[in-house]
């Protein structure tokens, strides 16, 4: 038998916040976690138990943030312009996180420059940790539809960014600290 919706409240909520929080700031987040996880519950009795979840609540997840993307755009586009990154806390003062805040900006304007379709794809991938099967559930896309925004998303950001881009790149393909 699936895990209650209790027990996947407690297991995915700090990690779809996170992932909502990282797109779109931490007050759109609080909503937009409170009415994925109000849908969830709805839903709950139509969720097919042999199918994971994780990807199912991402999939909702991304259709309510995809009705917040000019926010989204807006955000990016300001941290382009002024360097801070409206989400995150100034933590980690490393020589090699000070290097990759400098290329931040940079990475925040070719980030609102993908198309939505690839730039969700990117993030689920880098941000929500999700696999191409799993983004491919959540966006009820085929495998190989993924695979290509995901190609097409990353080429995009090493083109833009150039050489640095590469490594940018890799970042965003690795796990990373969550928030």
């Amino acid at each position: 038998m699936g895990r209650s919706f209790d027990e996947v409240f407690s297991a995915e909520f700090d990690a779809l916040h996170g992932y909502a929080a990282r797109r779109l700031g931490r007050s759109a987040a609080d909503d937009v976690t409170a009415e994925t996880f109000a849908i969830a519950f709805r839903r709950w009795g139509d969720l097919d138990p042999s199918r994971p979840v994780r990807p199912w609540l991402y999939g909702i997840a991304s259709n309510l943030i995809r009705h917040h993307w000019r926010k989204e755009r807006r955000m990016l586009r300001a941290y382009a312009r002024t360097g801070d990154d409206p989400v995150l806390a100034e933590e980690d003062v490393s020589l090699e996180r000070l290097a990759a805040r400098a290329l931040q900006p940079r990475l925040a304007a070719a980030l609102a420059d993908l198309r939505r379709e690839e730039r969700d794809v990117l993030l689920l991938h880098a941000w929500a940790e999700l696999g191409d099967a799993e983004i491919a559930e959540s966006l009820s896309l085929p495998v190989g539809t993924v695979k290509s925004r995901l190609s097409r998303a990353r080429e995009q950001l090493r083109n833009r960014l150039g050489p640095i881009g590469q490594v940018e790149v890799e970042r965003l393909n690795t796990v990373e600290e969550r928030r």
